[in-house]
């Protein structure tokens, strides 16, 4: 079981309802094909970097990644962060807050909002 965030590059949508139309749209386009490999936006390698130094990408699913290695998530200018569900409270509030340091978009899948 998993707890999943994602975490963009863009402007911040105005509310949940604008905030999940943005993520379907992400979804579809860099999520759900992986027809092309997209290198990731700066921005977005900048986040990914600070957050394995905080919360290591071992690939041997002993860490707080559901899925690791995370940078394999990161198709162009969307991350999706797909947690253990038993650390999904202490690194989804640092991934949130790393985001908004970063000027990124986090979003919740599962709950259809924003994080602030």
């Amino acid at each position: 079981m998993s707890y999943d965030l994602a975490v963009w590059d863009g402007e911040r949508p105005r509310d949940d309802d604008e905030a999940g139309s943005a993520y379907d749209e992400l979804f579809a386009r860099h999520l759900e094909s992986d027809d092309t490999v997209v290198p990731p936006e700066p921005r977005i390698a900048a986040y990914i970097r600070a957050l394995v130094e905080r919360y290591p990408d071992d690939g041997g699913g002993r860490g707080v990644w559901a899925s690791p290695p995370v940078a394999d998530e990161v198709p162009g200018p969307v991350v999706y962060l797909p947690m253990s569900y038993g650390a999904a409270d202490e690194v989804s509030a640092y991934a949130a807050a790393l985001a908004r340091e970063h000027g990124l978009v986090c979003y919740d899948p599962q709950e259809e909002r924003l994080r602030p």
